[in-house]
């Protein structure tokens, strides 16, 4: 079905509200049916799988979990361009299952558990329009009905659409139109701090969105993500589920009565449903309180989302820590949301596990920003008190389900982690109080230490050589090959030269110091043996260069894994590199495609431009960065300064050099040790 074939009717800018609104809906509903099904699948051979079958269900777990965080992406980008379009953004959904006429008739939303037929409505829930799909067998539509928009109406209505890759390109078509309208300075008239942007969040395919340009590349991204640009696109969703039926078909054959997700409920509810038809009424004492307690962690991190959406004048450090609660609380609710699946549902079904319901609250309006981070502590507090209480019961549970074992480990930590985030806002409030009517900046850091920019890497061979004046040290694991010292110094830096060909005595020692400081890797360093000339000082300024289609240069007072490091180094953000976190030029060798030259994200000035800079690599993840730094592009044109940044190191992202969870998609791995 095309655009023209169908009766969507998006004529105004408050038509295309509700039509995002419904988008945003359909986003938000197909993450939680992925989490859902992810939730229950097997994770111990106990469960009647081989080795084998359980390495595939281990491979379909992450790819399931990066559809999922697309989707948490694609919410983001809708919610960026109604807040863009002037609006607030929509985080509300119907209860599960959807009832007729929330969605066209063909469009069944329920959770259901993880097997062959639920894999099919998946794949048909991202099929591309051009082509004609059956849905999943038990997933059979109430009635059958139109939805049919009339025009020039005032009063929005739902129109229908076979795919949601239709309700897309509608909404992109009404857009120029209604840019051509009204101008594109009017249309897109919303505060561009009131989104959520790839500095703020690690999310693939984020931007912001702050014109027409901008807003189509936003739903072009999530067609392209969700159904593909093409029905041949190998990374969108649709082609990933489609590879995952594969696999599970082959695996079938070897053995027909494989079973890669628990029997957990289908459309599990908190209360006794009023039409009991399709539910699961989840009563089990201990169950019960766990459903209970994962929605509640549920509705916790939607009203942090929309804190951060709706409070204007929020600075980016609140407004980073903000959104770290939020994926913090989405961690607890994964724990909780599995742990579920190993806990009966009632008396009435005992063969069937519980699970969660992601049932919504009657009302998410914003909080007032003078009493928000009150009410999360309070509401924090409520969960520590619940998870401990609970802890004790589920480990009861396991003397009837000895699979419970990892379980209770995984809510210690969760325990742990609401302690974490309750300080954590604790310290955010007395801060804010501190500032009293002053704006709380990102720039508050701590004051400059002075380096000591002569510690080499440990375990590392440190050639050395010195003249009456100055000693210079060579570290090979962190050289990159910038020839700085061999075109500028050839009559010291003698390369290539059996034996000794180091000879710092040949040259005036603070020439030989200023070429030394040219070595963007920090593998030369020197150290003054009298005043003839200094030794090296961290900058006043803390710069990060990125070089085309190679490393990061970063020029700073250095603290790199919880070691401090000089104040010069290249680290590797192609992934490719054996010498983690450094960059050993591998990214030449495997044809590493970056700009030197992104888009500038955020060039408003710091406060305090120095100081120490943190790097530390993230377990299978992105840099974090913390401590003021302006990143540069290759010509100096600034990229982004800021106080906290999430880089890349897997060589994918889609938002370089901002990470956006590709690492997750991709399977990327590097074992950080310290």
């Amino acid at each position: 079905m095309s655009y023209n074939e169908t009766e969507i009717v998006i004529e105004t800018r408050i038509h295309l509200f509700s039509a995002l609104a419904e988008a945003a809906e359909i986003e938000h509903n197909l993450m939680c049916l992925y989490l859902y099904s992810m939730f229950g699948l097997k994770r111990h051979e106990q469960e009647n799988v081989s080795a084998d079958e359980l390495k595939a269900i281990g491979e379909w777990r992450k790819v399931i979990l990066g559809i999922c965080l697309e989707e948490m992406s694609h919410l983001s980008l809708v919610s960026n361009l109604i807040s863009a379009l002037g609006g607030t953004p929509h985080f509300s959904r119907p209860n599960f299952p959807a009832s007729p006429g929330m969605y066209p008739a063909g469009m069944v939303i329920e959770l259901a558990p993880f097997d062959m037929k639920t894999l099919d409505h998946f794949i048909f829930l991202e099929h591309p329009a051009s082509m004609e799909m059956q849905d999943g067998e038990t997933f059979v539509p109430v009635g059958n009905y139109d939805r049919v928009a009339p025009r020039n109406r005032l009063m929005p209505t739902s129109g229908d659409y076979k795919t949601v890759g239709v309700l897309y390109e509608a909404i992109k078509v009404a857009l120029v139109k209604i840019c051509d309208e009204v101008g594109e300075e009017e249309l897109f008239c919303g505060n561009s701090n009131r989104q959520i942007t790839p500095i703020d969040s690690p999310l693939r395919g984020l931007i912001a969105i702050k014109d027409l340009k901008t807003a189509l590349t936003a739903i072009e991204t999530i067609i392209t993500q969700g159904e593909g640009a093409s029905e041949s696109s190998p990374d969108s969703h649709f082609a990933r589920f489609n590879n995952i039926k594969k696999e599970y078909l082959e695996l079938l054959k070897i053995n027909p009565k494989f079973e890669p997700g628990r029997r957990v409920a289908r459309n599990p509810v908190m209360r006794k449903p009023v039409t009991p038809e399709g539910r699961v009424w989840v009563n089990h004492p201990v169950s019960a309180k766990y459903v209970d307690l994962a929605n509640a962690f549920y509705g916790f991190m939607l009203r942090v989302l929309i804190q951060v959406y709706v409070v204007e004048d929020r600075d980016r450090s609140e407004k980073h820590e903000m959104l770290q609660m939020a994926f913090t609380v989405m961690h607890m609710l994964a724990v909780v949301g599995e742990t579920l699946t190993l806990l009966p549902s009632s008396d009435e079904t005992p063969d069937c596990f519980a699970g969660m319901s992601f049932a919504m609250v009657r009302t998410l309006n914003p909080l007032s920003k003078e009493n928000e981070l009150f009410i999360m502590i309070e509401r924090l507090e409520q969960f520590s008190v619940a998870l401990k209480s609970l802890q004790a019961e589920v480990e009861k549970e396991e003397s009837i389900n000895h699979l419970l074992n990892a379980c209770v480990d995984q809510l210690e930590i969760a325990s742990q982690g609401i302690d974490k985030l309750r300080a954590g806002a604790e310290k955010l409030q007395l801060a804010r109080k501190a500032s009293g009517p002053e704006k709380m900046t990102d720039q508050k850091v701590a004051a400059p230490k002075k380096p000591d920019t002569n510690i080499p890497v440990a375990n590392v061979e440190i050639e050395t050589a010195e003249s009456n004046d100055i000693e210079i040290q060579f570290n090979s694991k962190k050289c990159i090959h910038s020839r700085h010292c061999v075109t500028e110094l050839p009559q010291v830096f003698k390369a290539n030269t059996p034996g000794k060909w180091l000879f710092p005595e040949t040259v005036p020692a603070e020439v030989l110091a200023a070429v030394v400081r040219e070595c963007p890797s920090g593998a030369l360093s020197y150290k003054s043996k009298n005043s003839s000339c200094e030794d090296e000082k961290a900058p006043e300024v803390n710069v990060m260069r990125l070089f085309e289609n190679g490393p990061y240069a970063f020029l700073s007072d250095l603290e790199i894994d919880g070691k401090p490091e000089g104040t010069r180094a290249t680290l590797c953000r192609c992934g490719q590199s054996k010498r983690k976190p450094y960059c050993d030029h591998s990214h030449a060798d495997a044809g590493f495609v970056a700009t030197g030259e992104p888009d500038s994200i955020n060039v408003e000035p710091l406060n305090n431009r120095g100081g120490c800079l943190k790097i530390n690599r993230t377990q299978d993840g992105p840099y974090s960065v913390e401590g003021n730094v302006e990143i540069c592009a290759g010509t100096g044109r600034i990229v982004l300064r800021t106080s906290q940044a999430m880089l890349c190191r897997c060589g994918h992202s889609i938002s370089k050099p901002i990470c956006d969870s590709t690492h997750a998609v991709i399977g990327f791995r590097d074992a950080v040790t310290k």
